[in-house]
């Protein structure tokens, strides 16, 4: 049983970290952050807060994979969707998408999933292993 567990929790923490990770990697090799910086300008913020989302998309997803750090990791990538929801999705949060779904449906997936694995940790199957306050 507890092998099992360990699966979920790796199935969980890969797919989340390598879904969130090619949002990064857009940014990182396309526009990069100049949209969210004014975003957040926009909203009486510090534009330089937009490098966060590096940490939110490149760094904390790459802990995720591996499996360092993990619970902290997800916990970003959720704080990360949090800001996302407020700064670009707000508008979209009661609407139905067209095949009935929530609008928000992938951005959800990526908060909950993130909270999920934060609080069930990496797991055997990770490099920082099952124990410590942040596995």
């Amino acid at each position: 049983m507890i092998r099992s567990d360990d699966t979920g929790k790796f199935v969980l923490r890969v797919a989340l970290g390598i879904l969130i990770l090619l949002h990064g990697i857009s940014k990182l090799s396309g526009g990069g952050v100049g949209g969210i910086s004014n975003m957040l300008s926009s909203h009486g913020l510090p534009g330089a807060l937009a490098y966060l989302v590096y940490v939110g998309e490149v760094l904390a997803p790459v802990l995720l994979i591996v499996g360092i750090y993990a619970r902290a990791a997800a916990w970003i990538v959720a704080i990360n969707m949090l800001v996302a929801f407020w700064l670009v999705h707000t508008g979209q949060l009661w609407e139905l998408g067209k095949s009935g779904g929530w609008a928000l449906e992938l951005q959800g997936m990526f908060l909950f999933g993130a909270i999920a694995s934060a609080f069930l940790g990496a797991g055997r199957f990770s490099v920082g292993g099952s124990g410590g306050r942040w596995n």
